[in-house]
């Protein structure tokens, strides 16, 4: 049996393609255009996917999404943060890792406290 789409799983794909957009200027800038490609080619399916899984929402659903946005935008932000702050600490700050590096920490803040909150741990 499918599961079926949640605004949560939608918020966590916005995510993924959020975190895929930031890793991008690494690969450009280093030559890696073969990996462009691929990285751009999940970008396509998951971009699909989310763009599928929005149509599956019920309207009320669709009313949540917004809030889970902006909850991802600052956990998107906070990862920035705390990964800025570890490079002024360790090796000195490095704009292409910590967009990239910052997003995916966000995205997994996020992703975890998605699981959280279902689970009951925070209200």
């Amino acid at each position: 049996m499918a599961t079926p789409a949640t605004p949560e799983r939608l918020s966590v794909m916005a995510g993924v393609l959020v975190a895929i957009l930031a890793t991008l200027p690494r690969y450009l800038v280093n030559g890696h255009q073969g990996r462009l490609i691929l990285i751009l080619l999940a970008f396509v399916a998951v971009a699909t996917v989310a763009f599928l899984s929005w149509r599956m929402l019920a309207t009320e659903q669709r009313r949540r999404v917004p809030g889970l946005l902006t909850r991802l935008t600052i956990m998107l932000l906070l990862g920035g943060v705390l990964v800025a702050l570890w490079q002024l600490f360790t090796s000195g700050l490095n704009e292409l890792l910590l967009l990239s590096h910052g997003a995916t920490l966000g995205l997994l803040l996020h992703a975890l406290s998605m699981g959280w909150r279902q689970r009951g741990a925070w209200h």
